[in-house]
């Protein structure tokens, strides 16, 4: 071979070389970016190609699929009662993606998991169409519909827990939206709609919002005073004189009510006094206040598998700073779902579950792929203080401002605490309304709510209240629950 035809075998040698690396570095290196790249059109007409599996609660689907008469995506996404699973579901669109469990699960849900490579195998040679899985979530539906239908038309949200597996049971925000209106090729008018909306239908306020707690933070304050030994007894005075002063100011903490002088444990929690667990705050240090937040989950996003904002304890406050922050002010934030982890754990004597909402993921010849069990997260406060806490709060619903939450059920206590948290610079805006609750029964305690309304249609400023607005919604969470044990 002359020099010149050396050269050129030389050079498309090379060439071919080129393209094989090329080829593999696509084929091997990039391929999971290349799939979901937001123009890679392929991967949306795959994943409606097919029926996507459901979601299901209490045993049925609330999710289908209908075909879409389209060239490109044959199969749309519909949703039963969909604003009220909204926050549970998410959406799951021709255009616009999808989101929650619709995204978390995506593989699953179209049958392209690994986990459903031998069910697609087997479609292959048996001729049968392509199917996606199931996921079966913890909800209980009866919950669910209490707290959406209680919450109406206001602002806010719910969250359920079973206090001994972490199960989450009813996870509900409003308002809400229906993600059938944003699941076709040509829904951009809905989309824009929900997406500019000032009322933010799409945004998931149970674990997305970090609002004030108020005074529904007042229960951490207490586990902090009886872990670290502040207080022992409950019902035994506390040195907290009326007009007890924040640290480095001269402004007096003030109480909404009377008889907060020296009040104890017990009775401060009752009537809501600010200066018994500001001063407590103070008297636990920033540290430990910090330390008992975090075990109960503050500071750390949680998923359930759905990611959660993650709650503020501020640990570099000073001392006045931590103060307001022991009675849910300064710059203390939380989401409903942390709220509900706090009374789970105190209403499970004080074992505190991790939350989550699917039970299983199932393959769609019903086989279950994955079950997922309960697990500890961490113990907060040991059995005897929980058990005090437990007092308090069934003090709370039955001599306190609580009185709205009691099931008035036989053998079933009730635990809470009500709330009413600042909102705006100077309280200027309408507050928040809280209530946390529990059930407890002899055979332990089957669930745990948080309830916020955020705001409230046709109630006056002097109505707002945790005990007047949020106690009823826990009540009939909590009442639906119980009566699908009985």
């Amino acid at each position: 071979m002359n020099k010149p035809l050396r050269r050129v075998a030389i050079f498309c040698g090379l060439l071919v070389l080129a393209l094989l690396v090329r080829d593999n570095w696509l084929q091997f290196v990039r391929a999971d970016e290349l799939n979901a790249h937001p123009n890679n059109t392929r991967v949306r007409i795959e994943r409606y190609a097919n029926e996507r599996g459901n979601i299901i609660v209490d045993g049925k689907p609330i999710t289908g699929s209908v075909d879409s008469g389209g060239n490109y995506y044959k199969y749309k996404r519909t949703y039963v009662n969909g604003p009220m699973w909204a926050p549970v579901t998410g959406y799951a669109s021709q255009v616009y993606d999808a989101n929650f469990i619709e995204k978390i699960e995506d593989g699953i849900l179209t049958g392209n998991d690994d986990r459903l490579f031998f069910d697609r195998t087997l479609a292959m040679f048996t001729g049968e169409k392509k199917k996606g899985g199931d996921v079966v979530t913890t909800l209980n539906g009866a919950a669910q519909k209490a707290a959406f239908e209680g919450l109406g038309g206001n602002t806010g949200a719910v969250v359920a827990i079973e206090p001994s597996t972490g199960k989450i049971l009813a996870l509900a925000s409003t308002p809400s939206y229906d993600p059938s209106t944003i699941a076709g090729s040509n829904d951009e008018k809905a989309w824009v709609a929900l997406n500019s909306s000032k009322s933010k239908p799409m945004q998931n306020r149970a674990l997305r919002e970090i609002y004030p707690p108020g005074s529904v933070f007042k229960v951490v304050t207490a586990a902090a005073a009886l872990e670290s030994g502040k207080v022992k007894d409950i019902d035994a005075a506390t040195e907290t004189p009326e007009g007890w002063k924040i640290p480095l100011s001269t402004v007096p903490m003030k109480n909404h009510s009377g008889g907060c002088a020296n009040a104890s444990l017990n009775e401060a929690l009752r009537i809501s006094c600010n200066s018994v667990f500001a001063k407590l705050g103070d008297d636990v240090g920033v540290g430990k206040m910090n330390e008992m937040a975090e075990k109960f989950g503050f500071n750390a996003e949680q998923f359930v598998p759905v990611r959660s904002a993650a709650s503020v304890y501020d640990k570099n406050a000073d001392r006045g700073g931590n103060a307001l922050s022991s009675i849910g002010q300064f710059n203390t934030a939380t989401t409903p779902l942390q709220m509900a982890m706090v009374t789970a754990a105190i209403a499970n004597d004080g074992k505190l579950m991790k939350p989550y909402m699917i039970d299983q993921l199932r393959a769609p010849n019903l086989d279950v792929i994955k079950q997922n069990e309960p697990e500890e997260m961490s113990r907060p406060v040991s059995p005897e203080n929980a058990q005090k806490l437990q007092a308090m709060m069934e003090n709370v619903v039955s001599k306190g401002t609580g009185s709205k939450a009691d099931l008035n059920m036989r053998g079933v206590k009730v635990g809470g605490k009500t709330g009413t948290a600042q909102h705006g610079e100077k309280n200027a805006k309408r507050p928040y309304a809280w209530f946390i609750s529990y059930a407890k029964t002899d055979q332990g305690s089957p669930v745990a709510v948080a309830v916020i309304v955020e705001d409230a249609e046709g109630v006056g400023r002097e109505d707002i209240s945790g005990g007047g607005l949020a106690a009823p919604i826990a009540r009939d969470v909590m009442k639906a629950v119980l009566k699908g044990q009985g």
